[in-house]
């Protein structure tokens, strides 16, 4: 059984907002036209045309592709809603999808659920290790952005010679969000060893924007 993608849309299309909309858009930079349809509405509306596929232990790409070929910028939200609620069923063969997804439509929002989804499968295979390591040094900031980030929350799993060599490789940036990026990498980790973060900062502090180092200084300074 595969999501009834017309129902879902029809219903969502039906609970747009053009007030919330235009707020919505002028949130984004105007980046991206939005129905107006606020996040706990979003998934309300979704909750049952997942529940209806849970068990299907593949993922429905074609599905996310119709998401994804839509403009208004709730679509990919509900695209990576539905990989969220899948991802004990992604496998390195869907690196390429979630890549194309990366590079297609990107903006902070989505890569910072990219992210997420790509960091969880580093926990299951060790060839993402390598991968990110490649996306460091990709000319798309988006790539780095995913391979600085993906090691979020990890705590004691971190795997600090990978996340050495990740921010190494984006020393002296000028692209926002790539040492905004640094700086989230660093705090989050400095909860678990701050004296590592300090180390780094104190070692690297001639190669970290000062937007990094406000960052990644936050709970240890």
């Amino acid at each position: 059984m595969l999501i009834d993608t017309r129902e879902l849309f029809k219903e969502i299309q039906n609970a747009s907002d053009l007030d919330k909309s235009r707020k919505m858009s002028a949130y984004m930079k105007g980046h991206f036209p939005f129905l107006g349809i606020p996040t706990p509405n979003r998934r309300k509306i979704c909750k049952q045309f997942f529940s209806d596929v849970r068990h299907i232990k593949t993922i429905d790409w074609c599905f996310i592709d119709k998401c994804w070929d839509h403009a208004e910028r709730e679509y990919q939200y509900i695209a990576l809603d539905y990989l969220v609620k899948k991802k004990c069923y992604l496998n390195l063969h869907d690196i390429p999808k979630l890549q194309v997804l990366a590079l297609s439509k990107s903006w902070w929002d989505t890569i910072d659920t990219l992210d997420q989804l790509i960091g969880d499968m580093g926990l299951m295979y060790l060839e993402i290790d390598d991968l990110m390591l490649e996306w460091s040094m990709d000319e798309n900031f988006w790539l780095r952005r995913i391979a600085i980030n993906h090691q979020l929350l990890r705590k004691e799993k971190t795997n600090t010679n990978l996340l050495h060599s990740i921010l190494v490789n984006n020393l002296n940036q000028k692209e926002f969000f790539i040492n905004k990026a640094i700086g989230w990498s660093l705090r989050s980790y400095s909860k678990t060893e701050p004296n590592w973060v300090r180390n780094f900062i104190v070692e690297y502090k001639y190669g970290l924007s000062p937007l990094s180092i406000r960052e990644g200084s936050k709970y240890i300074s």
